[in-house]
């Protein structure tokens, strides 16, 4: 395997342009505006209601307090109006509420603060694309509601069709994140590949997203590897890069992502048939299809599945 160690680029200028350019085409395919007029509304799951412990207490009476972390669109970012967070996951916890019979209050957080937030009680759930892992499952529940992928995606004019599989990516060109779970997961296909008389997959690691995408449009890289939400935003956005493949964050096995509640708190079970619900009726594929994610669409919600090990 080859690594190409991180380098700044000095075309900042350029790099901002790149970021910038075609929000008016995202703009048209999502919606960012904090009247979310198109938000998808769900019915009351008597079942899921009556799932509910006896013993819990909501954060505020009457209300499904959830914590999310704005990262970006399509997941969760602040609306035109720099205040209101939307995305697929307030469209999702919105739809939870409904099917709960309550009323959402979204309290936006940083990533790094949700798991204290939580256990304190200062809110109810968090959905925000937390991912089911060994470790966090000793102490959150998890009721999943989304595959947890990553995307390869090559520009428009790439004459690589599919990458679904280690011998896919022999020899190409690739930007990954350093130290992220992606990359432990190209490090092991490269392997293979080497194992199999194959070229090693070359990694490539830059400062950031905008330099990213600088390189891959300049053909300095063939293919970019991200979570999979976030390029497929790009992609709308930008008109020049396309989808290629997907890359489930456990593999070989399944990693989903899911709504966390506090350990033995009596909420989980009630959640996952809540998005049993919404699976059930539609109302599950229309959020997803809303934010260009049917691709990360699960058959069914699990408790406490099994998640990511320790590594």
């Amino acid at each position: 395997m080859t690594i190409i160690p991180t380098f700044r680029t000095v075309l900042v200028a350029t790099a901002a342009a790149l970021i910038g350019f075609g929000s008016a085409s995202a703009a048209e395919e999502f919606d960012l505006s904090p009247q979310q007029s198109g938000r998808t509304h769900a019915a009351r799951n008597e079942a899921a209601i009556a799932a509910i412990s006896k013993g819990f207490k909501f954060a505020t009476a009457g209300k499904f307090t959830v914590a999310v972390a704005p990262g970006g669109p399509p997941l969760a970012a602040y609306a035109t109006d720099a205040r209101t967070v939307v995305g697929a996951d307030p469209d999702y916890a919105s739809a939870v509420a409904d099917a709960l019979g309550l009323k959402l209050e979204l309290v936006p957080v940083a990533w790094a603060d949700w798991p204290l937030g939580l256990t304190s009680g200062k809110y109810d759930a968090v959905i925000s694309n937390v991912g089911v892992t060994e470790q966090r499952k000793e102490k959150f529940d998890f009721s999943t509601y989304r595959q947890g992928l990553h995307g390869f995606f090559v520009t428009t004019k790439s004459k690589i069709a599919s990458i679904k599989e280690p011998k896919d990516a022999a020899g190409l060109r690739i930007i990954v994140g350093a130290g992220t779970n992606q990359e432990r997961i190209l490090v092991k296909w490269s392997d293979e590949d080497t194992k199999a008389g194959l070229k090693p997959i070359e990694l490539q690691y830059y400062d950031d997203d905008a330099a990213s995408l600088l390189a891959l449009r300049s053909e300095r890289a063939e293919v970019i590897v991200q979570p999979h939400a976030q390029l497929v935003y790009i992609a709308a956005r930008d008109k020049d890069i396309k989808s290629v493949g997907t890359l489930s964050a456990g593999w070989p096995d399944r990693s989903d992502v899911a709504i966390a509640t506090r350990k033995g708190s009596g909420l989980a079970a009630a959640l996952t048939a809540a998005t049993n619900g919404l699976i059930q009726d539609g109302t599950y594929a229309k959020i997803l299809d809303r934010w260009h994610l049917a691709d990360e669409a699960l058959q069914k919600s699990e408790t406490n599945p099994p998640g990511l090990p320790k590594f």
